[in-house]
């Protein structure tokens, strides 16, 4: 076997025996009694309505994927990439270090249609720059919004918020901007980046920032309803909860995510809101990914062997077909 492909299947098979971990200690964290006393407090039309936006904020993820192949050059259907894109994601959200995490599930995807892994690498490079212009954004607009919140965070004074508000604002402007005048790839440090033309790069910022809207009303559907929480107020909560994940890197931001969401709105966030964000936004589309993946790797394994079956068949008949005459 191929060292590179070894290398990726071990990395999958170590994901999944983390992932089955992982959703151990979700659980193990809290007593029973307290998780199913704070759950059933909340009403079942905010579980719903918490289920739906996150699956908006996974459509607005297979869309970072459709958009990422037209980038590369490699353009598929869209349920090829949203196939790729959940499964990788709902995968990836729980094991951390997203990037190599799904990474080696949309290489395990996109090679069977024909993509290089130059090509593979742009997708989830152009998927990490439309994370990060949303998370940006939501931010800027977070700080400017409710600044008290992120104040007992960050330990900024009003006029540090403002600006650092505004700088986030800026960036997916200059990124617009640098998409509209930059020609030649960007090069930062060793990485260099070739800009995707302008509609791409609108579409990157308005797709990444509504997802991390949705990701954050869902989280509000649960805390509202056992507590008076403004929407800034959750998505200021989220947002930092975000940047915490990030410097951690804990996988799935597993109590990150908890401790920073009841630090930021404390005595608001109660226990079951907590688990059951996490249970709706990442355990659910965990076993659904799961179960993708595995269906998907069934399904090949089925193909293959018919596929080299009918090679067979085929290539004595190509060996003794007769020459076509030559045209005079």
């Amino acid at each position: 076997m191929n060292p590179k492909r070894l290398l990726i299947n071990a990395t999958l098979v170590l994901g999944l025996l983390l992932a089955g971990y992982l959703l151990y200690k979700v659980f193990n964290r809290y007593s029973l009694d307290e998780v199913m006393t704070s759950i059933r407090a909340i009403p079942v039309t905010r579980l719903l309505a918490g289920t739906a936006f996150a699956a908006a904020s996974y459509v607005c993820l297979t869309g970072f994927d459709w958009l990422a192949l037209r980038y590369a050059g490699r353009p598929l259907s869209y349920p090829k990439a949203a196939l790729t894109s959940f499964t990788a994601l709902s995968i990836g959200h729980n094991l951390g270090v997203a990037a190599l995490s799904s990474g080696a599930v949309r290489y395990r995807f996109y090679a069977r249609w024909g993509l290089k892994a130059e090509e593979v690498a742009k997708v989830i490079l152009f998927c990490g720059v439309t994370v990060g212009l949303g998370l940006v954004t939501l931010a800027g607009i977070a700080l400017l919004l409710n600044p008290s919140d992120a104040a007992n965070v960050l330990k900024l004074d009003a006029s540090g918020l403002f600006l650092l508000g505004l700088a986030c604002l800026a960036t997916p402007v200059a990124y617009v901007v640098l998409a509209l005048t930059l020609r030649a790839p960007l090069r930062l440090w060793k990485w260099s980046f070739q800009m995707p033309g302008p509609g791409l790069a609108v579409a990157q910022i308005v797709v990444g920032t509504v997802n991390f809207i949705c990701v954050a009303a869902c989280l509000h559907q649960m805390i509202v309803a056992e507590a008076d929480v403004s929407f800034v107020k959750t998505a200021t909560a989220f947002v930092l909860a975000n940047i915490a994940i990030l410097v951690t890197h804990v996988p799935g931001g597993l109590g990150v995510l908890e401790a920073t969401v009841s630090h930021v709105l404390p005595g608001a966030a109660s226990v079951g809101a907590l688990v059951a964000f996490r249970v709706i936004y990442f355990v659910l589309p965990l076993f659904i990914g799961l179960a993708m993946f595995a269906v998907s790797e069934i399904v090949i394994r089925k193909r293959k062997p018919r596929d080299r079956s009918e090679d067979r068949r085929e290539q004595p008949r190509l060996e003794g077909a007769e020459p076509e005459p030559r045209s005079v």
